[in-house]
């Protein structure tokens, strides 16, 4: 459960002011050949705003979000619903042991989690945001079928088996069939997630006028019920949902998501007529390939010296938008300068470029250095998802083999286990803001208590401690199953032994996977953040698929002729503590690679712009930037 911590940005990396910058760049567009000479700049664009956004239609504000909010709710729990208990769906129904089960899982999630990256791109660049949710919607549709396809028709899974067999091993598992049908209803939904999963949040945020106070406090509205509804599907899916598959039954527990889904596209497209429709903007990709390219190609040229800067670089004014911040001219990877640096015969009379391939703006410039300053802390976040991504693998494994009861006849699922760190996330953010954050401030002075750096050091700090005390308590919990042996190999103690380490791992997403949030929506280019929530579902994909390299290693490299692997079908002969410190090992090595780069990190400053000073984003005491006067286009 992910949450909004800066009112002034939203999660999807959209900036407030997308509708006006769509208007913007129209009035520009139409009056490029023709520009009114008799005004200024800024009263050129003042004009042109205006009158483009008059002829526009108003936003949908919250006339459209009874159909965007019904359509995302049901999406999620289709979604969610299905993902919370698919482990035990592939080890109890699929037969399959717990490697291969977590091997798919791993891989399913990278796929969904990094399909987002191309969803945005085609969503930015050609199709718009509607459409992109309207095919994705109705590829998870087709996905959740198929799923539910799987549990209904008995030629698409194995015969069933007695838990006893399973026990013992003596199960028949999947065909190849079985588990390719199974593959094919996952790939549509990784389709599905790709489009929805990116611009969800920025079309809503489209339907709000934030020029107007109305607007903004809409936007401010929307966030709020956009994730009080997902913390209410997530509690729904990991009980309710959750409990009709593991003891009702799957082929009702996957209908439910299945119709959820169907329900979902026809909430979407009855507000068809309401909708804002933003165009696409275009791809930021060939704003970074010309830096690139023209870096490349002025590579033998030399750098004047810092205080040779007024006429030598590229540095038009921003015709996007006033809600762009100017970023100031830094020293940091300074071959990229380069590419802005002015050569004989790259600007026309009017101070536009001959080519944008051979010459780009100081801004274009800065935008790829906050891309490249961002790179290191977003690999480390790789990593340090990695523990995160066991909690729906060997913790439902553990949660398995462990006292599920309470009383006499009630037995939690194994899949609803990780409510608890749902649960620890909606407890805890609320009184990081309200208490822990004014109290910190009172001793740091930093507006946030804490800096976002170090907000993502401790969500590290809570993973590797989640990693260790999964170690000790499985330790335990094999102990006590090997002293009381049983035919199902159950221990007999408690199913909340697993609290403690879920109760770490949801503080460790509340400061980490929110932090790392906030990070990317501050530290990334306004008009670059469309691509921040794509990157940042790319850091779980990663994670995903370094978890599936980890479990595959261990599960082969730990096995003897004289002991299984690690990581072997029957837990209680296995070592998955052992697995759990490896984890840990692997945490703590990133946290230092994390406290080295997080040293030497310049956060994203603006420079004062037209009189007034831009939306201040980061620290301009920690940048070091160029101080002599900047060329500007004298149109």
């Amino acid at each position: 459960m992910l949450g909004a911590r800066d009112k002034r940005t939203n999660l999807s990396g959209f900036p407030f002011s997308s509708w006006s910058l769509v208007c913007c760049r129209s009035g520009f567009n139409s009056s490029s050949s023709a520009p009114q000479k008799d005004l200024p700049n800024n009263e050129n664009l003042t004009k042109n705003c205006s009158s483009e956004s008059s002829n526009k239609k108003k936003p949908g504000g919250w006339k459209a979000m009874p159909f965007i909010l019904g359509n995302e709710t049901f999406e999620r729990l289709a979604a969610f619903g299905l993902f919370a208990n698919f482990m035990v769906y592939l080890t109890r129904e699929f037969h399959l042991n717990q490697v291969d089960a977590s091997n798919i899982l791993n891989i399913w999630s990278g796929i969904t989690n990094f399909f987002p990256l191309v969803g945005a791109f085609i969503s930015d660049a050609y199709v718009g945001r509607f459409r992109t949710i309207a095919f994705a919607s109705f590829s998870s549709l087709l996905g959740m079928i198929m799923i539910t396809l799987t549990a209904w028709l008995p030629k698409l899974h194995p015969p069933p088996c007695s838990p006893q067999q399973l026990a013992s091993n003596q199960c028949v598992k999947a065909s190849t069939t079985h588990v390719g049908s199974l593959g094919i209803g996952l790939f549509f939904l990784s389709i599905g997630s790709a489009g929805i999963r990116p611009c969800s949040i920025p079309f809503g945020v489209d339907q709000f006028d934030p020029t107007t106070d109305e607007g903004k406090k809409g936007i401010n509205s929307f966030f709020n019920w956009y994730y009080t509804t997902f913390t209410v599907v997530l509690l729904i899916t990991q009980t309710v949902v959750v409990y009709v598959q593991d003891s009702v039954s799957w082929k009702i527990g996957f209908a439910i998501p299945t119709l959820c889904m169907f329900c979902s596209i026809i909430f979407f497209f009855v507000g068809t007529r309401i909708y804002v429709h933003v165009k696409p903007e275009g791809s930021i990709f060939s704003s970074i390939a010309q830096v690139l390219v023209a870096a490349y190609r002025k590579r033998n040229v030399n750098l004047p010296s810092e205080k040779q800067v007024d006429g030598v670089f590229y540095d038009p004014p921003l015709k996007e938008s006033a809600a762009l911040s100017k970023l100031p001219f830094t020293n940091q990877f300074r071959i990229l300068n380069k590419a802005a640096l002015i050569m004989e015969g790259e600007v026309n009379p009017d101070g536009s470029r001959v080519n944008q391939w051979n010459l780009v703006s100081i801004q274009q410039v800065e935008e790829i250095k906050c891309l490249a300053r961002i790179f290191p802390i977003w690999a480390a976040g790789i990593l340090g998802f990695t523990a995160m991504a066991q909690q729906g693998t060997f913790t439902v494994s553990q949660a398995m083999k462990m006292d599920r009861h309470i009383g006499s006849k009630f037995q939690i699922p194994a899949g609803s286990l990780g409510v608890i760190s749902f649960i620890t996330i909606g407890l805890w953010v609320p009184f990081y803001d309200r208490f822990f954050v004014p109290a910190v401030r009172r001793i740091t002075k930093h507006e946030g208590g804490i800096t976002l750096l170090q907000r993502i050091g401790i969500g590290m700090v809570f993973s590797v401690l989640s990693m260790i005390v999964a170690g000790l308590v499985e330790k335990v919990r094999r102990g006590v199953a090997n002293s009381n042996p049983n035919p199902l190999g159950i221990a007999p103690m408690s199913v909340m032994w697993l609290a403690p380490q879920l109760v770490l791992m949801g503080l460790c997403e509340a400061f980490n996977a929110i932090g790392l949030i906030e990070f990317f929506n501050r530290q990334f280019p306004e008009h670059m953040r469309s691509i921040a929530n794509a990157l940042f579902s790319c850091s779980f994909a990663l994670a995903s698929y370094v978890s599936s390299i980890l479990v595959s290693t261990v599960h082969h490299a730990t096995r003897t002729h004289s002991h299984p692997d690690w990581l072997t079908n029957d837990i209680n002969a296995g070592r998955l503590d052992y697995f759990y410190y490896l984890i840990a090992g692997i945490g703590v090595l990133n946290l230092i690679y994390f406290l080295y780069v997080a040293q030497g990190y310049h956060y994203k400053g603006s420079v004062e712009l037209q009189g007034k000073e831009d939306v201040e984003l980061g620290s301009k005491g920690e940048l070091d930037y160029y101080t002599g006067p900047r060329f500007e286009d004298s149109k």
